[in-house]
């Protein structure tokens, strides 16, 4: 999942995007509302994490606002404010999940997952195309029941396939999850990857579509 936090206390939020990564996520974090505005607008995210007590203006508001736009993205808010009151009008303000401080990132991170498998129609933890199947929860991969060894980076990629399986991913998309890692990339890094998990998986399993990105298939052909 790549995510967008929005948390304006600077410890909890790097622990966050660490923590969060370490869950195979990737992440953007912003401190206040008008920066997390900013960043749905020039971006794509699976999930966004929401604090209420922002300094330029109230979470709830945000949360309002962005779904009188339309914008239709799993929101989870994480709040100190833990009256009946507070949790209700978040709910009714278009949050799909509350929680409160203090939480355990392990629950945090497994709302998450359930709201990602929610929005794409799945119920279950895994996604499967065609011969593989990924736990989405266990971050392991089979193709036909037998293990495949990813790497951590290998599998978000191949997640982000799957779950738009028979589709082009940008590769614009694909690079911004690698970046999100931290680390700096060559301007091969995704050719890469994308050759590692060919070989893994079968080159014909994953498609280039010139100029535009990368596909998934269910059927590779033979």
């Amino acid at each position: 999942m790549r995510l967008l936090i929005v948390e304006d206390d600077h410890l909890l939020g790097s622990g966050l995007e660490i923590g969060l990564q370490q869950e195979g996520c990737t992440s953007e974090w912003v401190r206040d509302a008008g920066a997390a505005a900013q960043a749905l607008r020039d971006g794509t995210f699976d999930a966004l994490v929401l604090d209420l007590g922002l300094p330029d203006r109230d979470g709830l508001s945000l949360l309002e606002e962005i779904r009188r736009d339309g914008l239709d993205i799993p929101v989870l808010i994480i709040t100190a404010r833990d009256a009946l009151d507070d949790r209700v009008n978040g709910l009714d303000a278009g949050a799909d999940d509350y929680l409160t401080k203090p939480f355990d990132l392990p629950e945090l991170a497994a709302r998450l997952r359930a709201l990602a498998r929610r929005s794409s129609g799945r119920s279950a933890g895994a996604l499967r195309v065609g011969g593989l199947s990924l736990d989405t929860v266990t971050r392991e991969a089979l193709l036909d029941g037998s293990p495949v060894a990813i790497s951590p980076k290998e599998f978000a990629l191949l997640e982000m396939l799957a779950a738009r399986s028979d589709h082009v991913v940008p590769r614009a998309r694909l690079q911004n999850s690698l970046s999100e890692w931290g680390e700096g990339l060559e301007s091969n890094t995704l050719e890469v990857h994308i050759h590692n998990l060919r070989r893994k998986l079968g080159r014909e399993r994953i498609l280039t579509v010139r100029g535009v990105g990368y596909k998934l298939v269910s059927e590779p052909s033979s």
